[in-house]
């Protein structure tokens, strides 16, 4: 018996990345699809397949996929795919439907996962994306098995509203494709129309078509009918006569005393909303009141005269007309056999109508109103229409109501556009839209007739960009124009910094240099969100949404970004490119989580900011990691090295051909008086700074700050900062607590020389290692006692691997006489006593192989760790604390100091343990 498919095709994981990720340069939606049973079924064993998805998504057709030519997705269906592959096609194909022109897709077996694929596909709108998936899959299963719940029409129609409520309108699209055509990047701040375009010190606002240089007074004018005719009027405009009244008898003698016939409409309305036209008699009167008081908010009616001719829409873009279109109300022609619904059925199957704003036009709504304008006009709705006669089955000319539009831009007279521009500026508005009713626009209406009847802001621009009849106007243009004139900057540079150790140090020296040049500077880090040297959040901040953070703020002109791995993996970038990428290191850390097995794939991870690098941007690489020295193929700008190694080296003779042919790098020269960092720039060779005068190297002991200011001026010196200021940035930046708290900060408490530092990790504990075994050294030829202890307090993050953390101790008890291993209050899925225990296996083995480590005790307790370290130690020894909470740390030891001081009378009640402590004084 033939084995028949189940459709069992379900969504596991999704992610939504929100920048250039591992997958994909731009922002993409990421699944995880367990096909089940049709593993076994691709789409040529599945009768009808192929046919009737093509049938439901004719768009399918225009799909290259790999084979790169129309169709070419339609023959890997007939020759056989399997069904993650076709879901990725149907999402972009639904979002193709509600006019997002997304094509970028992909599907890969997941490893050591058989039945599972991940589907990577683009997205315009993230609700739209998702709710594309969820579509997708269903439709598919649908295809496999018929389900008789599954209506296609409805489906699709559901789908359709879905992305209407969530997704652009014509309007803001015109004007974001026009940036983004003009490389403009912009930011959506909430679910609807409210969008920042530009970066930093250089963004403006939209919402739908008003901008953050709109006049909030030019609204409220426009938005008080009855005020906008007044003032308009008053500078001698054609307008209407008209007032405001509250009550149904108010209008009808306000009617009477203006003439019949007359316009009822609400005082603050939109979209043609409760506007009432041509009333003949009292009773029109009354029942247009009810009708344009029900849609004003403040319950205020205006009766005006009516002016009869045809409705234009004039948009004036920063005082000048840009669009002028002719707006039919929605109608049906007879044809002598047809009944007005069938008319309205033929009309709304134009195949350029359709739900909202998903297309050109809108579907013809026929409902109560549009039903009793058809009766006054001697029809019924089975009524058969003669040939030629036109039924109107709505009042006003609004696109949104199924009317139609002609574009006049080019026909109008003088006059009248100077009449419509005036208009505008006599309100105020930088972007309004000015409707004249008159005989002919092609006339001068003080001549034929005719009149302003209203004044909108924020006016749609989709019967302009896409009028039904005549050539579209470009008038997204002028907009962009507006808010940036030609040659005007919309992005701040952005430098961001990756690696395993170091990240959050070189970020800060960074920020520290450009700070000094006078930049208002945004800073994201493991620490928090620093704007302008202003911590904002105190938080782990290196991913995504802390970059968007910062990018939104207007006082930021350049912006230092901190990425970690765990935001790369979970959002992507928070950004669409980086002016400069630095990588520092690759090393075996935060292995077997969220996929990352190998240090080769953790490397993959962090090459995204380099992939992220645009042509004129540079990638600031480490020469002396060969993982990181790989990304150089990745990068499409140029790439600037940094090295310790000595000349003469394999790495510096790679540096120097690098040079030779007009390249730049950071190396070391030493000589006699010590290292010198020197910049290269083709064969021009410049001197920077002696590493033992940069108070964060620590006479130069410090070698992983060494690295730091190497990748520090190698970034500053790539994205322009002149030699001097890069030098003085280094000079003055130290490891001090304010400048760098939890990163080598030193203090010496009652004679003992205490180090606060990060280190979390094995590659960190080698480096932090190398620093203790020079500090000790020099500390022994300092004091008395030939051999000061050395004393450590360590412990690593829960979700690391076993065999981590037992290397950490392992490595920790070469350097330290006495280690102490704690605990960080979050756990990250371990009992309490697990991750220290593992770390006491390394430290033991370590002493049995004859390490330097004597005695290896076990407190969980950070500040009981600390306390006890601090009560056996003696003048002249060295603790070096590896923290968790470093502010609550170093109020512990203020706190000892302040002990100590107590009998010669200095103060005794510093804050032990508070998280936002911040030092009396400055230390080393």
């Amino acid at each position: 018996m033939t084995e028949r498919p189940t459709p069992d095709l379900a969504i596991v994981e999704t992610r939504v990345y929100r920048g250039a990720n591992v997958w994909s340069y731009d922002k993409a939606i990421h699944l995880v699809v367990d096909l089940g049973s049709l593993e076994k079924f691709p789409t040529n064993t599945i009768p009808g397949f192929t046919d009737n998805i093509l049938q439901m998504l004719p768009g399918l057709r225009e799909h290259s996929c790999s084979r790169g030519r129309r169709g070419g997705f339609v023959e890997r269906l007939n020759e056989g795919t399997w069904l993650g592959h076709v879901a990725e096609h149907a999402a972009l194909a639904l979002q193709q439907v509600v006019g997002h022109d997304i094509r970028r897709g992909k599907t890969r077996g997941v490893k050591g996962r058989p039945g599972h694929y991940n589907v990577i596909f683009g997205y315009v709108d993230e609700q739209v994306g998702l709710a594309a998936a969820r579509l997708a899959v269903r439709l598919v299963n649908h295809l496999v098995e018929a389900d008789p719940e599954f209506d296609w029409d409805t489906e699709l129609e559901a789908f359709i509203l879905r992305a209407e409520r969530t997704a652009f309108g014509p309007s803001t699209q015109a004007i974001l494709d026009e940036a983004v055509s003009r490389d403009i990047p912009w930011i959506r701040l909430n679910q609807y129309s409210l969008v920042q375009l530009g970066q930093g010190v250089h963004a403006k606002r939209i919402r739908a078509t008003m901008t953050s240089a709109t006049s909030a007074i030019a609204v409220d004018i426009a938005s008080d009918k009855d005020l906008t005719t007044r003032l308009l009027g008053a500078a001698g405009l054609p307008v209407p006569k008209q007032e405001s009244v509250r009550t149904a008898d108010q209008a009808v003698r306000v009617a009477e005393r203006i003439g019949f016939p007359v316009v009822v409409k609400p005082l603050d309305g939109n979209h043609g909303r409760g506007v009432c036209l041509n009333l003949l008699d009292e009773k029109d009167v009354r029942e247009a009141f009810d009708i344009a008081k029900e849609q004003s908010r403040r319950g205020t009616v205006i009766v005006e005269s009516f002016v009869t001719g045809k409705d234009y829409r004039c948009l004036i873009i920063d005082g000048r007309v840009a669009a002028i279109a002719e707006r039919v109300p929605a109608s049906v022609t007879g044809d002598g056999t047809s009944t007005v619904e069938q008319l309205v059925d033929t009309a709304n199957a134009d195949p350029r109508r359709g739900v909202g704003h998903e297309k050109v036009l809108t579907r013809i709504k026929v409902d109560a109103a549009a039903e009793d304008l058809v009766r006054e006009q001697g029809f019924e709705m089975d009524s058969v229409v003669p040939e030629g006669t036109m039924v109107k089955l709505a009042l006003t000319g609004n696109m949104s109501t199924g009317g139609i539009s002609i574009d006049r831009t080019f026909e109008a007279h003088p006059e009248n556009v100077e009449i419509a521009e005036e208009a505008a500026r006599m309100v105020g508005l930088d972007i309004a839209g000015i409707d004249f009713i008159c005989p002919d626009i092609t006339e001068p209406v003080r001549e034929t007739g005719g009149a302003i009847c209203e004044v909108n802001a924020a006016p749609g621009f989709r019967m302009h960009t896409h009028p039904t009849i005549g050539e579209p106007q470009f008038i997204a243009k002028p907009v962009v124009d507006m808010l940036f004139p030609p040659g005007a900057t919309s992005r701040i540079p952005i430098v961001a910094v990756t690696g395993t150790n170091g990240k959050t140090t070189t970020s800060r020296m960074i920020s520290h240099i450009f700070k000094g040049m006078g930049r208002k500077v945004g800073m994201t880090s493991t620490d928090g969100v620093v704007i302008d040297e202003r911590l904002l959040i105190r938080s782990d901040a290196s991913g995504p949404r802390s970059a968007r953070m910062v990018l939104q703020n207007p006082r930021v002109d350049f912006a230092v970004f901190e990425v970690a791995r765990g935001g790369i993996l979970r959002e992507g970038l928070g950004y669409e490119r980086n002016d400069v990428a630095v990588v520092l290191n690759v090393q075996p850390d935060h292995l077997g989580l969220r996929g990352i097995d190998t240090v080769e794939q953790l490397a993959d991870v962090k090459a995204v900011l380099v992939e992220a690098v645009p042509r004129d941007g540079h990638a600031v690489l480490n020469a002396d990691d060969p993982l990181v020295r790989e990304m150089r193929r990745r990068c499409s700008g140029q790439v600037v090295w940094f090295s310790m190694e000595e000349p003469g080296s394999e790495v510096r003779e790679m540096i120097d051909a690098h040079c030779r042919r007009g390249g730049k790098a950071l190396v070391l020269n030493p000589s006699e008086r010590g290292e010198m960092i020197v910049v290269k720039h083709g064969r021009r060779e410049m001197q920077l700074a002696w590493t033992h005068l940069l108070p964060s190297t620590f006479s130069g002991r410090a070698r992983m700050n060494v690295q730091n200011a190497l990748g520090a001026a190698a970034a500053a010196f790539a994205i322009g900062a002149p030699l001097h200021d890069i030098r003085q940035g280094l000079r003055t930046f130290s490891t001090s607590y304010y400048l760098s708290p939890g990163r080598l900060n030193e203090v010496e408490v009652n004679g003992v020389n205490v180090i606060v530092d990060y280190c979390h990790n094995a590659p960190g504990m080698k480096m932090l290692g190398d620093f203790v075994d020079r500090t000790g050294d020099s500390l022994s030829s300092s004091h008395d006692l030939a051999r000061p202890s050395r004393i450590g307090i360590i412990s690593t993050a829960g979700d690391r691997r076993d065999e981590d953390m037992r290397e950490l101790g392992h490595i920790a008890a070469q350097h330290f006489d006495v280690v102490i291993v704690r605990e960080d209050v979050q756990l990250r899925g371990r009992k309490r006593g697990e991750t220290a225990a593992f770390v006491l296996e390394g430290v033991r083995a370590a002493m049995a192989e004859g390490a330097r480590c004597k005695q290896v005790e076990e407190v969980l307790e950070e500040i009981e760790a600390v306390r006890h370290a601090m009560s056996r130690a003696n003048k002249g020894d060295l603790v070096v604390v590896c923290v968790d909470k470093h502010g609550e740390v170093m109020a512990e030891l203020e706190q000892w100091s302040n002990i100590a001081q107590a009998g010669s009378g200095e103060r005794t009640d510093a804050p032990a343990g508070d998280p936002d402590y911040v030092p009396a004084a400055t230390d080393s």
